[in-house]
């Protein structure tokens, strides 16, 4: 099975603060601005030396505490703030070299951001905010509305189209502005933060709601989150950011079971196996490839072992594994789960 290509690409990005930033990065070179160098020129490096690469199609999850640089870096992937070195490539485009009318062009057409706050517009319906964007485009009033319904549909919201955001939970503002942000049909999707605001409860529903969405959709997501169970709960790969730069990236099983630093393994310290360790990875192989016996209880190759328990019921004692197209790729064994929880 082949490997997705990378719908973004980002070579040596940088985001340095203060007079003469520029100036400082092209003598100095990138190689020894360090923090502590960038402090010392009256400079910080918000974003520092930054690689990595989003593939087609996948969630790669930013993360890092408060100040770490993750916020500013999402920015910087959509131009949003301007970064003062290297190289990002979206479907191999550079867009550092694109001008402001070409980056308002992709952003209207190829991306969709969701942050914190969700920015409703407050004297328009559900409805006209979906639509906005697409009004934007000079979308005539009878296509943008229907093209809106459809995501007002998709995120569980028809009988709100009429609402006003003050009429709606602070779940259902955040609903819309995930419905907005996809009624341009965007290739690549940025969530910065997008569920912190809400508690903890309506948080995990908004969750699920997202990963029933990706399963329909199949968009390519950076999402940014400084809670590491909604990273692992979430994404395909991780990053971890400290200090403006990316100390190691890789799944979320690679990240927790094989720790790149002290400041990592710190990071992880208190996350359980269970969360992190899919069925694709503890499962046996079959043998041969078959359809899911009717009947019995399957779980997605996705899911984590910790999700996986409470479906051994009595007198279960095997699990299919399927894949998205409930094809049979392995059987995940009591016994198997039972080891890796004792091992936490």
């Amino acid at each position: 099975m082949t490997e997705p290509q990378p719908k973004l690409v980002c070579r040596n990005v940088w985001k340095v603060f203060g007079s003469g930033a520029r100036e400082f990065i092209d003598k100095a070179g990138t190689g020894v601005a360090g923090t502590e160098e960038l402090s010392r020129n009256g400079l910080v490096g918000a974003v520092r030396a930054v690689d990595l690469e989003v593939r087609t199609g996948e969630i790669f999850v930013i993360m890092g505490l408060s100040g770490s640089g993750k916020s500013t870096l999402v920015r910087c992937l959509s131009r949003l703030v301007e970064p003062t070195a290297g190289e990002i490539l979206f479907n191999g485009e550079n867009l550092l070299e694109a001008n402001d009318a070409r980056m308002i062009e992709l952003r209207r057409h190829r991306m969709g951001m969701v942050f914190q706050h969700f920015a409703l517009l407050p004297h328009l319906t559900v409805l006209a905010n979906v639509a906005f964007p697409l009004e934007v485009q000079g979308i005539d009033k009878a296509a943008r509305e229907a093209r809106a319904r459809k995501m007002i549909e998709l995120v569980g919201l028809s009988d709100k189209e009429r609402f006003f955001p003050r009429e709606l939970s602070g779940g259902q503002q955040q609903r819309v502005g995930i419905a907005r942000s996809l009624a341009g049909e965007p290739e690549l999707w940025f969530l910065d933060e997008p569920f912190s605001a809400l508690d903890p409860l309506i948080r995990r529903e908004m969750q699920d709601e997202f990963i029933r969405l990706q399963s329909v959709l199949q968009k390519t997501i950076v999402f940014i989150t400084h809670d590491f169970d909604e990273a692992i709960r979430l994404a395909d790969r991780i990053a971890i950011m400290k200090d403006g730069a990316i100390v190691q990236a890789g799944t979320p099983e690679d990240i927790v079971l094989n720790p790149a630093t002290a400041y990592v393994a710190e990071f992880t310290r208190n996350v359980s196996k269970s969360k992190v360790i899919r069925a694709a990875s503890a499962m046996r192989p079959t043998g041969t490839e078959r359809s899911s016996t009717p009947g019995k209880a399957v779980v997605n190759a996705r899911a984590t072992i910790a999700e996986t328990a409470s479906l051994f019921g009595p007198g279960i004692e095997v699990l299919d594994v399927v894949d998205t197209e409930g094809k049979v790729v392995g059987v995940l064994d009591r016994g198997d789960v039972v080891d890796l929880m004792m091992r936490g």
